[in-house]
């Protein structure tokens, strides 16, 4: 069993995600890949695109230089977890962003380059491409009860694309825990 956990980036502000990370993942069974979240970094590419008008492919492999940044922040958090680009042996692995996207660049079913998909529906294709059955969100809002995901994209929950990205996988689990309020047995 594989599962992908998405970090929000939204969350690398809280003060002991390292902590918390670890906590969590010692309860999962089964190979673990960890994919980051944008959050403050990939809002500076679009500070760039909205000033320099870089349009939507720079903006893509610019936002996902800084979704791997984002990676190598969790790897200086989580030192024993090794950074992988694709499906590595290790039980659990942070995944990089831009060598993964550029690894399926050539295969069916890539997802769009546009700034209608982020770091939630990439983190579906990562775990397309790694054959896990399950991801889990981790955000900083609670998803709120009776909200499908075309519901969440209109509250901005996850980005437009998200929804037709679960689509193509037809069988994954999709999980979405607030880790601002988590704590270990809920």
């Amino acid at each position: 069993m594989t599962t992908v956990i998405k970090v929000g980036g939204s969350l690398f502000d809280v003060p002991d995600l390292a902590k918390r990370l670890r906590r969590y993942l010692s309860h999962l069974n089964g190979r673990v890949r960890i994919y980051p979240g944008g959050g403050p970094a990939a809002d500076v590419v679009r500070v760039y695109d909205a000033r320099h008008a870089l349009g939507e492919e720079a903006c893509h492999w610019l936002a996902l230089r800084m979704l791997t940044v984002n990676a190598h922040v969790l790897a200086w958090l989580l030192p024993d977890i090794p950074i992988a680009t694709a499906n590595g042996a290790s039980k659990h692995a942070l995944l990089d962003p831009y060598a993964l996207a550029e690894a399926d660049e050539t295969n069916p079913g890539r997802f769009p380059h546009s700034w209608k998909v982020t770091s939630d529906s990439l983190a579906v294709r990562a775990a397309m491409l790694e054959g896990a059955n399950e991801l889990i969100l981790l955000k900083s809002v609670p998803l709120p009860e009776g909200v499908d995901w075309n519901e969440a994209v209109r509250r901005k929950l996850v980005d437009p694309f998200f929804p037709m990205a679960l689509e193509q996988t037809g069988r994954l689990k999709v999980q979405w825990i607030n880790f601002r309020t988590w704590t270990l047995g809920t």
